[in-house]
């Protein structure tokens, strides 16, 4: 069952925080460190969306509702837009596009390398989505994007090792995360149980 208009629904509402963050920048409303109230805040979402990401399929297959596929891709590329954000924010608000500088700094500071790899795999699962690229790769596809979860184990070791301060949040990002890959697991070995069990049933 499909419910209409609901996707462009979602998609604005996707978009909302980052309206909230712009009116925040414009009226001044970002804390004492402007620049680094912009990077945790566009940081932040972008982790909760893909936290989001990952739900979609459990959350498919609890409740069988196959509609929600699309969403998948759809949340997939919200969080590569305030990934992009994020890194767009780093290269121009905090180093003005200075290279020299922006390479010194990746390789001084071990907590940029994860958020590069993370980073790097969202880009490339992003770009994948076209439709061409997809059918080109066919089940290579679906392979590919299982990398997510690693992104976002990236993603969290970029959180935490920069932090200083409550780990309240990132914590409640790695549990999710963390019962989401169980899950996952969980539903993978049942399915290797049952295609053996067929197996079984054929053979006698």
């Amino acid at each position: 069952m499909s419910i209409p208009y609901l996707k462009p629904t979602v998609t604005l509402l996707c978009y909302a925080p980052l309206l909230w963050l712009v009116l925040d920048a414009l009226s001044s409303n970002l804390g004492s460190n402007p620049i680094q109230g912009l990077h945790i805040r566009l940081g932040d979402w972008t982790l909760r969306f893909l936290c989001i990401t990952l739900a979609i399929t459990p959350a498919q297959t609890v409740t069988g509702w196959k509609s929600l596929s699309p969403y998948r891709q759809l949340f997939g590329l919200i969080t590569f837009t305030y990934g992009t954000l994020h890194v767009f924010v780093y290269l121009t608000v905090d180093h003005f596009f200075v290279w020299e500088v922006i390479a010194t700094d990746i390789i001084e500071s071990a907590y940029l390398w994860f958020g590069v790899v993370a980073y790097l795999i969202v880009l490339v699962l992003a770009l994948t989505t076209l439709k061409t690229i997809k059918n080109l790769m066919g089940e290579h596809w679906k392979k590919l994007h299982k990398h997510l979860y690693l992104a976002a184990g990236a993603a969290l070791l970029h959180y935490f090792w920069q932090l200083k301060g409550n780990l309240a949040e990132p914590l409640l990002y790695s549990t999710l995360i963390a019962l989401l890959l169980v899950f996952r697991v969980f539903i993978r070995v049942k399915n290797q149980q049952q295609s053996g069990l067929m197996v079984q049933k054929t053979k006698k």
